[in-house]
């Protein structure tokens, strides 16, 4: 059972989904401080100050945390659209890459004999 686990663990695909879930969080850290330092005031504060509150965090009409909410689906659809930004570019890359015209392969010694005799017979 450890063989099969660390076989288990030790497969690309476990790793690299290691990999993107840390960086992903690494990304969700900058894309929060993204809304909560760049987007919020320049964007929303406006806003919050016609609604008294000092942050979008703060914003809480009838006691309930809209402020938050609200950040959270900013965050959200940043992290998608620059998600989405990147499967294009990988997408279009790709493309590009089966796009490219490849050298046929060489012709097999025994089917360039057999066109030889074939036109050999031929005359």
């Amino acid at each position: 059972m450890l063989k099969e686990f660390k076989a288990f663990i030790l497969r690309g695909n476990v790793v690299d989904l290691a990999v993107g879930v840390i960086i992903g969080g690494a990304f969700g850290s900058i894309v929060n401080s993204l809304v909560a330092d760049i987007i919020t005031p320049i964007l929303l504060q406006p806003a919050l100050e016609a609604a008294g509150a000092a942050d979008i965090a703060s914003w809480q009409p009838g006691g309930l945390l809209v402020g938050k909410f609200i950040a959270a689906v900013i965050s959200f659809i940043v992290i998608a659209f620059v998600l989405f930004l990147i499967i294009k570019v990988m997408n279009s890359a790709k493309r590009k890459e089966e796009a490219k015209p490849t050298a046929p392969a060489p012709t097999p010694e025994d089917i360039k004999l057999l066109t030889e005799i074939r036109d050999l017979l031929k005359k």
